[in-house]
């Protein structure tokens, strides 16, 4: 039973920070199965003080910060938490209970004295995994992972090839920015995306998230490029005010007519996140 009173946990094991397996979110394919996830051995800043409140507000609205060594989240769910902290895909996650995804938390966590330069250093992806220890510690998760076949989207060329050029080398160190975004970044501003020198990679993982289902790149293009896509969710409704061509297409056909890129179904060995246990965190 989860009890009205915030209970703060202190989640230091050591001054030292901990170690943990830097896992890439773009899973790469070997022949026709989906090889494992890379693993490279980092250190990680560790949340000092956690707590964790039950959001009964039954609010639609949910925020997620990270800033300088202190973590907020509002309304969000022990299921939202995991694919964030471990970079998966709806249809990767097998074996939360319900309640996982339907009760909602309000989280802070905190870094006692952050280093500015390392926490400046990180990642998202570095800043997501820092949120593990709370799961195990705080949720009780355990798991495992193991193989499963499953949908996935192939992004080949489209018949007229590929509407992007490749980023000149000189660019890269030009410091160019288009729409606000420097070389080698991307920005997604609700169904609008811009990356400026970026491989393809960038965009696969975008598509991913939007897509909620892994999209392998069967391109073969290796440089880095200018990506612009604009497109209207498939559940939109056109605005009578509009003329019929105001709006952009759908995800899809926006990649074949702005980008020259196709998705195509496909079925591949997909490294799969189960969970063995999980339980309501303890809020004394």
């Amino acid at each position: 039973m989860m009890h009205s009173r915030t209970h703060a946990l202190n989640l230091r094991r050591a001054a030292a920070p901990i170690a943990v397996a830097l896992l890439l979110l773009a899973a790469q394919l070997n022949g026709p199965a989906l090889a494992a996830q890379t693993a490279t051995t980092v250190n990680l800043p560790a949340y000092d003080v956690v707590s964790i409140k039950p959001n009964k507000t039954g609010s639609g609205s949910i925020s997620i910060s990270i800033d300088d060594g202190n973590y907020e989240a509002s309304n969000v769910s022990l299921k939202m938490l995991v694919l964030n902290a471990y970079q998966l895909k709806d249809n990767q996650l097998e074996g939360l209970p319900k309640w996982a995804d339907s009760d909602r938390f309000d989280i802070k966590a905190k870094v006692v004295e952050p280093d500015p330069a390392v926490m400046k250093s990180l990642t998202g992806e570095q800043n997501q995994m820092m949120l593990r220890p709370v799961l195990t510690e705080r949720f009780g998760l355990t798991f495992h992972r193991e193989k499963k076949v499953l949908p996935v989207y192939e992004m080949v060329l489209a018949k007229d090839g590929p509407k992007f050029k490749a980023m000149l080398p000189e660019e890269e160190s030009s410091g160019r920015t288009t729409n606000g975004v420097r070389a080698g970044g991307m920005s997604i501003h609700n169904t609008e995306m811009t990356a400026v020198g970026v491989p393809l990679d960038s965009l696969v993982r975008m598509l991913s998230g939007q897509l909620q289902r892994i999209v392998i790149d069967k391109t073969g293009l290796a440089g880095k490029y200018d990506l612009q896509l604009k497109w209207t969710p498939d559940d939109a409704k056109p605005s009578p005010d509009s003329g019929a061509d105001a709006a952009p297409p759908e995800i899809f056909t926006a990649l074949i007519e702005q980008l020259g890129l196709k998705l195509q179904p496909s079925k591949a060995e997909v490294d799969m996140f189960v969970v063995d246990h999980v339980e309501l965190p303890s809020v004394e």
